[in-house]
């Protein structure tokens, strides 16, 4: 009798229990903001920028450099008979510089006010990663280019703020000749 009694008190347990497991679990959701980004790297590192900026991926071919502007001017490139100028970032970053190959791309970013084109290694693709995987970037991170730093990803991909670069006016070559 008692072992009669303990099987059903089992079998009330283990009901219950698969009632429990039955019932829909509470999936909370997570309200995530995600940008999409273009990844590319620069020397021996991953960088994104915010794809909204990037107007297109432009195979480098042929550029024509120019006499008398900033070391980080590569020069200009026609793109479909439109001249955009081309910035290295390497320069601006003071990255090893380990000249130019057939890989190389050029990332016209734009604004309502300016686009140029920003050199590449290689373009990896586009993502997208949660604002909130997006963590600040170290202290330790300062000198030139460091402004143009919007944080770094889990995987160690550096996010540039385009919007800075494309507003920057260090960055804007804007002289008269006299």
């Amino acid at each position: 009798m008692k072992e009669d009694q303990m099987s059903q008190k089992t079998d009330a347990i283990l009901k219950e229990r698969s009632r429990a497991l039955a019932k829909e679990q509470d999936r909370t959701v997570v309200d995530r903001s995600f940008i999409e980004i273009t990844e590319f790297r620069l020397a021996a590192e991953t960088y994104g920028i915010e794809s909204l900026f990037v107007r297109e991926v432009y195979q480098l071919k042929d550029f024509t450099p120019l006499p008398g502007v900033p070391s980080f001017v590569l020069g200009i490139v026609n793109v479909r008979g439109q001249i955009l100028s081309v910035v290295d970032l390497k320069k601006i970053f003071n990255l090893p510089d380990k000249g130019l190959g057939e890989l190389n791309k050029v990332i016209i970013l734009h604004n309502d006010r300016m686009e140029f084109g920003v050199l590449a290694d290689a373009v990896l693709g586009t993502r997208p990663v949660a604002l909130d995987a997006i963590q600040a970037p170290p202290v330790t991170v300062t000198g030139i280019g460091a402004e143009y730093l919007k944080g770094i990803t889990g995987e160690r991909t550096v996010i540039l703020d385009a919007k800075k670069i494309l507003e920057d006016e260090k960055i804007i070559v804007n002289e008269q000749v006299a």
